[in-house]
């Protein structure tokens, strides 16, 4: 039983990565042929001030190296997804059932968030890469879009499976009630906040892949097999894609990726709460702590600016603070990675305290 348990998380993780693999130079020689990128460039600051500070760290590689490398993911997690399924049908064997994992209970939701967001992420990068030096599409519609849906999953939470409580290791649960929907809301606005991550090379599929590996782990010791199988193939796709992103990034994740994925990373927490007796939301702030301190960065930056007049940072978000005081952007990515790792691990620990 085990074998065949471990069958269902490593086959699709490990298909996921192969088709990333193999679809990447198609996807690369579409990128570069239609010159993917952004045609001007400069930043705005999330104050609506010019990134002054970025734009002396970002010159060149903003204007040459492709955008929406976040297909290759969600490409490979539906080819994956949907032809397990498919062969399940298809061959009604013993495997091939084994291996599917889309299911309505388990598997249904972070697709459709993953899709969600991808499909919103693209728009945005298809409007950023315009000749017109168009910046995507507006924060507060981008914003609004991950709360509408963030609404409807955490009144599906809610309503079609119950969930009115949150694990809180220690002490078992607190009964929070209808609570849960803002409280979901509030998880994916925040998360996905963090994904301006996606700043350096090899950055956000790093933390990302470390953050999904720690999630099918979680999943798959509370017997949730779908929702680890899944995670082990978003994990197996990320890792496709950080493949080739790592310096010199042959492309960048951007929105059709972050958004995607920070939106699923919600998803899962709360689907490795209560649902499988565990603390999946107590533990995404360990296990996501890069995101976190992502986005505390920002807000303290922009606090500090309002109220002292004054910046905390030379650069925030915090990892290209690291890059203006000195440290070559690899370092900052690898020490990212050294510290997404350990959270990960404690994470998942915190999640199955019992």
């Amino acid at each position: 039983m085990i074998t065949s348990n471990l069958i269902k998380i490593f086959i699709p993780a490990t298909s996921a990565f192969v088709i990333g693999i193999l679809f990447a130079p198609i996807l690369t020689h579409y990128l570069y042929k239609h010159r993917v990128w952004k045609k001007t460039k400069g930043k705005i600051a999330l104050d609506g001030t010019t990134a002054v500070e970025f734009e002396k760290l970002r010159t060149s590689e903003e204007t040459s190296t492709p955008r929406m490398g976040g297909i290759l993911i969600w490409v490979s997690v539906i080819i994956v997804t949907v032809g397990t399924w498919v062969l399940a049908r298809i061959f009604p064997t013993s495997l091939f059932e084994k291996l599917d994992f889309l299911s309505r209970s388990q598997t249904w939701i972070p697709l459709f968030s993953l899709l969600a967001g991808a499909l919103m992420g693209f728009v945005n990068d298809l409007l950023d890469i315009q000749p017109s030096g168009e910046r995507g599409v507006r924060l507060r519609t981008r914003l609004l879009f991950v709360t509408v849906i963030s609404l409807i999953i955490g009144w599906w939470f809610y309503a079609k499976l119950g969930i009115t409580a949150i694990g809180i290791p220690g002490d078992g649960g607190l009964e929070i009630g209808v609570l849960v929907i803002p409280l979901f809301v509030f998880t994916s606005l925040g998360l996905y906040a963090g994904g301006v991550i996606d700043g350096i090379d090899g950055l956000a599929g790093g933390v990302l892949s470390s953050a999904f590996m720690a999630y099918a782990g979680i999943a798959y010791l509370q017997n949730q097999l779908n929702v680890a199988a899944f995670s082990a193939t978003v994990t197996g796709a990320i890792l496709a894609f950080l493949w080739f992103n790592i310096p010199p990034a042959r492309f960048w994740m951007t929105e059709t990726g972050t958004m995607g994925l920070t939106m699923t990373l919600a998803v899962i927490a709360f689907m490795t709460d209560t649902l499988g007796n565990g603390y999946g939301v107590a533990a995404l702030p360990v296990i996501a702590f890069p995101l976190v301190i992502t986005v505390l960065s920002n807000v303290i930056q922009i606090a500090s600016k309002k109220f002292r007049g004054k910046k905390v940072f030379r650069i925030a978000p915090l990892h290209h603070h690291f890059e203006a005081i000195g440290w070559p952007s690899y370092k900052v990515t690898m020490r990212y990675w050294i510290i997404s790792i350990v959270c990960a691990v404690l994470g998942t620990t915190i999640a199955l305290l019992k």
